[in-house]
């Protein structure tokens, strides 16, 4: 099985690196790809070294799968590239999530849509992907009918830029910001440019990836996305109204056996989950879940992950354990 990651030295790619390794994917060849100024550089992986290609190189190597994280501008011009090439890409930028051709795939949820014929695929935004494994399996058995979700997301989510610019501000020192304001001991409630309805592209992007993924286009949705300064992963507050009733009880047993979800909720002990402890792990993490008193046949649930892992690079590696599992490639 040979692998290309493009944006190998990117903070996406260096998590994708490490789950491919975790996860013992089997890789037979690794081809670390990355933008010109990368070339050359070497990156190590399970103990041996390998040189970074460039994109064109990466290509006529023909990988079996690529796996990219190297934004969108870059996946809409060289996915389709690969996928000439015979290579199946797993793409993890917003470049083909909303393309009625291609896939848009949560492993947990839907990977039984794919098929040898798909050759992009496209991994979901990272907060949607956290939203939906909680609320799909609710879906099947309630009927979804609402949803209202504000998100608390972490820097990384930004990039290394936001990362240094809060260890700058966190120590008083004056360099690049990532954000137009301070994000040290504050919450800017903008994640991504804003559209024409006064949204941004974040919170359009939990509103059309959730439908598209659930198959439902009449599941109403609302969100506020906003940025913490939280490095460890994405947490979401997520008010869902259902066509039918529910018992609480029900619902904790419905994703306490959902694989992927770790349920997390006893007020007795203080349990419930936090991004400084989600960081590093691969499920997502649910507590808080309770009724929603103000109105039938609606919860709150508080959702938290690693953005970086089942946000981004994690259900990647899912998406090609799929394929190979399924000798879709």
């Amino acid at each position: 099985m040979k692998v290309a990651v493009v944006g190998a030295t990117g903070m996406v790619g260096e998590v994708m690196l490490k789950v491919l390794a975790e996860r013992n994917f089997p890789i037979t060849e690794l081809i670390p790809v990355a933008s010109e100024k990368s070339v050359g550089k070497e990156i190590e992986f399970k103990g041996n070294k390998y040189k970074v290609v460039g994109m064109q190189t990466a290509v006529d190597m023909k990988a079996d799968i690529a796996v990219f994280s190297a934004g969108g501008d870059t996946s809409k011009e060289w996915a389709p590239k690969f996928a000439a090439a015979g290579t199946t890409v797993i793409d993890n930028s917003s470049a083909w999530r909303m393309d009625p051709t291609k896939k848009l795939v949560v492993p947990e949820i839907n990977a039984s849509i794919l098929t040898k014929d798909d050759k992009i695929i496209a991994n979901p935004n990272c907060s949607t992907i956290q939203m939906v494994m909680a609320l799909a399996p609710l879906h099947k058995k309630y009927d979804i009918k609402r949803i209202i979700v504000s998100t608390y997301q972490s820097i990384t989510g930004t990039g290394v830029k936001a990362v240094r610019q809060l260890e700058n501000e966190y120590a008083g020192i004056q360099g690049e910001m990532a954000y137009k304001y301070p994000i040290h001991r504050n919450a800017i409630p903008q994640c991504d440019v804003f559209e024409e309805n006064g949204y941004t592209k974040e919170e359009m992007k939990l509103v059309r990836e959730t439908q598209k993924i659930l198959e439902d286009k009449t599941i109403a949705v609302t969100a506020t996305a906003v940025r913490v300064p939280v490095v460890g992963g994405h947490s979401e507050a997520v008010n869902v109204e259902f066509e039918n009733d529910f018992e609480v009880s029900e619902v904790r047993s419905i994703l306490h056996n959902t694989p992927g979800i770790t349920v997390q909720d006893n007020i007795d002990t203080f349990t419930y989950p936090m991004p400084l402890y989600a960081e590093g792990k691969n499920d997502v993490f649910v507590g808080r879940i309770r009724r929603d008193e103000s109105q039938p046949n609606t919860l709150n649930m508080w959702i938290v992950a690693d953005n970086l892992r089942k946000g981004a690079a994690t259900n990647a590696v899912q998406i090609a354990e799929y394929l190979v599992e399924n000798k879709l490639v």
